[in-house]
């Protein structure tokens, strides 16, 4: 199968800035997913650059109510959202522990379509920082009420691809994840037509060298002792069993319009060297700083300018070895898997991504061995059968094709651990 024709024009291109609110003063930003990972670094990063940054709204989905009072209250936030309507009681008791009596305290908003709710307020940048699918809503919310989006959720991206680029305009999306926010500076070397191929490194996880033999028995604890990057666990499991990285490919491939058979994927065992471009004179780009994610939140936060010392650089006086490692399929099927579904697209990556959401959870609670995650994953795929494709997909479409994946996830899960037994 070869891949499509590349469309018109790149969701993200470094040489184009959309600032519809471009003005004096620091930007408003709302903050989605803040209590966790990207959430709380991201307001680190706020915290040290008021002149730049003044977060006016947060949304998380409600576990942690007392962070959540805190964050609000450092920042002075307008308002605070949570997925969760039974979180709200916790949450104003938190406020109400922290604000004084004299101090007006935030709005609260509550309830599954909150996020999306805050990501259509009034604010020059959005930053999703929410992890799973369920960030499709607050994207579309985001782009349609034309703010800039700084996007660390990548399966909202991946689930909607067609809807997404229907709304977005030039410039108007600026990638956070690591390896995105890498190849958007990159890019920045050379024109579109100058591209050569896009080179993704991969850490490895905690599995890299192992075969596909000795990852059989892998307990949740050693997939989740990732050796380089600090994330949540499901992050952390996609990075062991490499699913993360083809949902990355899908991204690149829908960021930059660079077919497929043009995305490569290398193995950097030291996650210095966050991804590159390879251009047509011969020449490669790489962006490389030690492991942190307020490096790239910074670039997504604050471009077309840098936040000085965002993050840590590095010392080149001192002596470090580099290496780079071709990627074993065999061990870690889930990269060619993600490519095909991205050629296949439609509502294909949507079923890759809800199933392999449940077959993490399975394996989480002992219900699915590590390499069960990716067969079972695989399977679904398989009886998936054609996506819905083209103009025609909408958000019901999305959402429908989740609902069977998990569905039939959860039973071939179910199936696995009755045999066990």
């Amino acid at each position: 199968m070869t891949d499509s024709p590349a469309s018109p024009a790149p969701l993200a291109d470094p040489h184009l800035v959309y600032d519809p609110l471009a003005g004096d003063g620091p930007k408003d930003v709302v903050i989605l997913g803040s209590t966790g990972s990207i959430g709380t670094q991201a307001i680190d990063l706020v915290l040290r650059h008021p002149d730049r940054f003044r977060v006016t709204a947060l949304s998380a989905n409600g576990a942690r109510p007392a962070l959540l009072a805190e964050q609000a209250h450092r920042l002075r936030a307008r308002t605070v959202a949570v997925a969760r309507e039974d979180a709200v009681p916790a949450l104003r008791e938190a406020l109400t522990a922290l604000y004084g009596a004299s101090e007006p305290q935030p709005e609260i908003v509550a309830g599954p379509d909150a996020a999306a709710q805050l990501a259509a307020s009034d604010c020059h940048t959005v930053l999703n920082g929410i992890t799973g699918s369920i960030g499709l809503a607050p994207t579309l919310a985001a782009l349609e009420a034309g703010r800039t989006l700084a996007l660390a959720n990548k399966e909202s991206l991946i689930v909607g691809g067609p809807l997404v680029k229907a709304l977005a305009k030039p410039g108007q999306i600026i990638p956070v994840d690591s390896e995105h926010a890498a190849l958007f500076q990159a890019l920045a070397a050379g024109t579109r037509a100058d591209v050569r191929k896009l080179v993704v490194t991969a850490s490895g996880g905690p599995f890299r060298g192992r075969t596909r033999a000795e990852l059989a028995d892998v307990t949740v604890e050693d997939a989740l002792a990732h050796p380089t990057w600090a994330m949540g666990p499901v992050i952390t499991i996609n990075s062991a069993t490499l699913v993360n990285k083809g949902l990355e490919v899908i991204e690149a491939h829908l960021l930059y319009d660079i077919p497929f058979d043009r995305i490569e994927v290398v193995v950097h065992p030291q996650s210095y060297v966050h991804s590159m471009v390879e251009f047509t004179d011969g020449s490669t780009i790489a962006q490389a700083t030690p492991p942190d994610m307020r490096g790239p939140i910074a670039i997504g936060l604050g471009w077309p300018e840098r936040v000085p010392d965002a993050a840590p650089a590095f010392d080149w006086s001192k002596a470090s070895t580099w290496e780079f490692l071709p990627l074993d399929d065999e061990a870690f099927p889930s990269v060619n898997l993600a490519r095909h579904v991205g050629r296949l697209a439609g509502t294909a990556p949507a079923v890759f991504n809800a199933a392999n959401e449940e077959c993490v959870e399975a394996f989480r609670s002992g219900a699915l061995p590590f390499n069960g995650i990716m067969e079972t994953v695989t399977r679904v795929v398989e009886e998936h059968g054609t996506p819905v494709t083209g103009t025609s997909l909408t958000v019901s479409d999305v959402l429908e094709a989740e609902t069977w994946a998990r569905a039939r996830a959860r039973a071939l899960t179910d199936r696995t651990a009755e045999a066990r037994a």
